[in-house]
């Protein structure tokens, strides 16, 4: 069973750049699609970005596509999110989450294991 710590959070001002980490412990790293989802306050977890396993095909929410960028380094065990010129309605609790496999799917019911968040804040 893996284990997922996010890390990374913050606040920053509308047009900067966070970049978050998801370190993952106890299990086979690469046998994992990972990605990254988000709730904000008063609304249901949506998903942000997603990574598969071995070749690394990426697939981003219509929202982020073209700030948030996703990639993994499997020799870390990590997976990470760059999000540039960020907005304030990307404030949001960021959760991290594992699949086993390579099928890529946005629904958060697809995940088996998730990190327990990190708060990005975004101010205007």
């Amino acid at each position: 069973q893996v284990q997922l710590g996010e890390s990374g959070g913050g606040s920053v001002q509308a047009g900067g750049s966070l970049r978050l980490s998801c370190a993952a412990s106890g299990g086979t790293f690469s046998v994992y699609t990972m990605a990254w989802f988000r709730q904000a306050p008063g609304k249901e977890r949506e998903f942000v970005a997603a990574i598969t396993r071995g070749f690394g095909s990426t697939y981003y929410a219509d929202s982020v596509k073209g700030r948030f960028t996703i990639s993994r380094d499997n020799a870390k065990n990590t997976v990470y999110v760059q999000m540039n010129s960020l907005k304030p309605e990307d404030t949001a609790v960021y959760y991290c989450a594992a699949r086993i496999g390579s099928k890529l799917t946005t629904d958060n019911g697809g995940y088996h294991y998730w990190g327990q968040g990190t708060q990005v804040t975004v101010s205007s």
